[in-house]
């Protein structure tokens, strides 16, 4: 866990500490994190310059949990990412991204995990991330 004092500075970041303080019901932290833009760590390609990316399939941390899970690693600001860098050098760089974003590119069956290492955070199972998929998905097709 990191020793800093988590002072919230985005959206996000308040929901987050509302919902770990109990005045945010985690229900209601969930089905709104679509509408959140987080910070992906994506590994650095040889390029020579740290954090840069050339090609276009970046390659984002996953982890696996006890049960062999894969487990996408997620934060909700790029500072908080920093806690990751002692455990996974190669992985510098990264992208802000919308999470509903995040959620049409997640392979079926992963789990995610944002701010780990943290005290404030949230783990998501492959069930609320399936459930989010769907939502995400009739969203979709009510728009169209």
């Amino acid at each position: 866990m990191s020793e800093e004092i988590f002072e919230p500075r985005n959206d996000l970041e308040h929901k987050l500490l509302a919902a770990a303080n109990g005045e945010l019901d985690a229900d209601e932290l969930i089905s709104g994190l679509l509408d959140d833009q987080v910070f992906m760590p994506v590994e650095d390609e040889d390029s020579g310059i740290q954090g840069f990316q050339r090609s276009v399939h970046a390659r984002p941390l996953v982890v696996q949990d006890e049960e062999g899970t894969h487990v996408l690693v997620l934060f909700s600001s790029p500072e908080r990412a920093r806690v990751v860098m002692d455990e996974f050098p190669r992985f510098g760089g990264g992208l802000l991204a919308d999470f509903r974003w995040v959620l049409e590119r997640i392979d079926a069956g992963a789990g995610v995990t944002i701010n780990p290492g943290w005290d404030v955070g949230i783990d998501l199972d492959t069930e609320t991330v399936a459930a989010l998929s769907r939502q995400l998905a009739e969203e979709k097709g009510t728009l169209q």
